[in-house]
């Protein structure tokens, strides 16, 4: 039977994970897909998703849709097997996002996944309600969301706003976010007629992480990096 904490070898993310985030975050920050690729065949689990996951972004970005779908049909398949055996939230909130990303690929799918991703994102909030991914997940999804459906700009800015003071929180495992919760919310103020704050919140992101690319191309467009998130 599935538990709230089952043993630690499954539940907790060891100090060799982290060191697996902490590298997916650097490759995926100069669009580095081959380290990317690397790092996920190395990974397990959790980690091997995550990499995915930013495998998927960076091949969007690069355009190559084909490798950017492969990898979220990889990671959605490896969380689903995470999520069979334990109730982790990081690997629930991770799937919503990732049936998110789906969505936005194959339309068809919006009323079956979106279903999911919602179930998913209740369930890790009861296990993890402090977690600041979440509220970035949601603020994500809010973003896309008409006003009329729950979601919007301010919706989204407001769920960006609670992640960002989600992450003041002491962090030692995973801890992926920070700066894109800036970021997002940035997104959010611009769409709102808020430029200068826009600016402020992308700035701030580069604060917490000078190489985040796509922080830069949005104070810097004439940088190589695409916005296209």
């Amino acid at each position: 039977m599935k538990t709230l904490f089952i043993a630690a070898t499954l539940s907790l993310v060891s100090q060799t994970s982290v060191a697996d985030i902490n590298s997916i975050d650097a490759a995926a920050n100069t669009m580095n897909l081959e380290a990317l690729n690397q790092i996920s065949q190395q990974s397990v689990d959790y980690e091997h998703a995550y990499a995915q996951y930013r495998i998927a972004i960076t091949a969007n970005i690069l355009g190559q849709r084909g490798v950017a779908k492969r990898a979220l049909t990889d990671a959605q398949a490896t969380l689903e097997a995470v999520i069979s055996r334990e109730d982790h939230a990081e690997s629930m909130t991770l799937l919503a996002q990732i049936y998110g990303m789906q969505i936005a690929y194959d339309g068809a799918k919006a009323q079956q996944l979106s279903s999911k991703a919602s179930a998913l994102l209740q369930q890790a909030e009861q296990l993890s309600p402090d977690n600041p991914r979440i509220a970035l997940v949601k603020a994500m999804s809010a973003f896309y969301t008409p006003a009329q459906y729950g979601g919007g700009y301010d919706k989204a800015s407001e769920l960006a706003s609670l992640a960002i003071a989600r992450y003041q929180n002491p962090c030692d495992e995973i801890c992926w976010g920070h700066a894109e919760a800036y970021t997002w919310r940035g997104l959010a103020k611009q769409e709102l007629g808020q430029q200068d704050a826009a600016k402020q919140d992308w700035q701030q992101a580069l604060t917490i992480n000078p190489d985040y690319g796509w922080a830069n191309f949005l104070l810097n467009p004439t940088s190589t990096v695409n916005a296209s998130q």
